[in-house]
């Protein structure tokens, strides 16, 4: 994460996914408020390497665990940039 964007997510109070700053790609808009936005591959490759979990593994827990809740209005954005 750059030190621009880490001023902006404070600025605005913004949630942020624990354990996963290296994934933050940008931020965006939604109805006036800043949303973090993530990479998804690079959420799924922090949890291979930091928590030791096979790629399968990973991809769940991260679908059930983190995308798929949602935590109000500035509930993060994750994108598939569907690089390989």
């Amino acid at each position: 994460m750059t030190q621009e964007i880490k001023e902006v997510l404070e600025e605005n109070d913004c949630v942020i996914a624990d354990g996963f700053n290296d994934a933050i790609i940008g931020t965006c808009q939604r109805d006036g408020e800043v949303i973090v936005v993530y990479d998804i591959s690079k959420c799924i490759d922090s949890l291979v390497k930091d928590d030791g979990m096979e790629y399968q593994e990973a991809e769940e827990f991260l679908y059930f665990n983190t995308i798929n809740c949602y935590v109000g209005e500035r509930t993060p954005i994750f994108i598939d940039t569907h690089k390989e």
